[in-house]
């Protein structure tokens, strides 16, 4: 929801059309007005998670929805398709569906795979392991990166550490597939900015950025009314 209202907002500002509190079919609406718009919006599987869950979509099904709603690059969650990343069979009718709806792969949002912040080197060494699979996918989807969370942390100063080791690691995996790492500010640590930040500064790799979530800079939510 946070994403959409981000979006809403950079529509009204380049469009001068007020696109604010709109439901979803407004919102395409309103992206049919501007065919002459400078920039390109891509959709999250995971503005359908409830119906995934629900089984009334399937992950195959989401390059059409995304090009009913005029968006143009598909950015993945792997929940939807979490046995599928070796599956060429399956990974190749992915690429079939975009085509054919003449929507680009983007990225693939990585979660369940471990805690890359994990100052236990065996568990997190298997953490980064389990997202191979992930940055082989994303190469053979034609996207340009995979989306990562530094999860596991307990004392900041050794979850910074660990983070900037896990994200080298990865980073050097992918570069020859030319995929990047991307970080969320996705919970814990990563969503305290300067933590992130400093994460960031010490990351040496030119394949490795992050991809914010402006409403979820949160460490600790108020108990009576659960906001920042």
């Amino acid at each position: 929801m946070q994403r959409r209202k981000f979006i809403s907002k950079s529509i009204q500002a380049a469009t001068l059309v007020s696109v604010a509190g709109v439901p979803f079919h407004g919102f395409a609406d309103t992206m049919k007005l501007d065919k002459g718009r400078f920039f390109k919006i891509s959709l999250a599987e995971w503005s359908f998670h409830n119906t995934l869950r629900a089984g009334k979509m399937d992950n195959l099904d989401f390059a059409a929805k995304a090009r009913s709603f005029e968006c143009e690059g598909l950015e993945y969650v792997n929940q939807f398709f979490m046995d599928k990343a070796k599956d060429k069979t399956y990974l190749k009718e992915m690429n079939n569906r975009a085509d054919s709806e003449g929507v680009k792969n983007v990225l693939i949002m990585i979660d369940r795979e471990g805690q890359l912040a994990d100052v236990d080197s065996k568990k997190r060494s298997l953490a980064i392991e389990n997202h191979h699979k992930w940055i082989d996918a994303a190469h053979f989807l034609n996207c340009h990166a995979i989306r990562v969370n530094l999860g596991g942390g307990i004392e900041k100063g050794e979850a910074t550490k660990a983070a900037i080791d896990s994200l080298h690691k990865l980073a050097d995996y992918s570069k020859d597939s030319n995929i990047n790492i991307l970080v969320e500010n996705h919970g814990g640590f990563s969503s305290d900015g300067v933590w992130l930040s400093n994460v960031m500064k010490n990351v040496e790799r030119d394949n490795c950025g992050t991809l914010p979530d402006f409403g979820n800079f949160c460490i600790e939510k108020k108990q009576r009314t659960r906001m920042c």
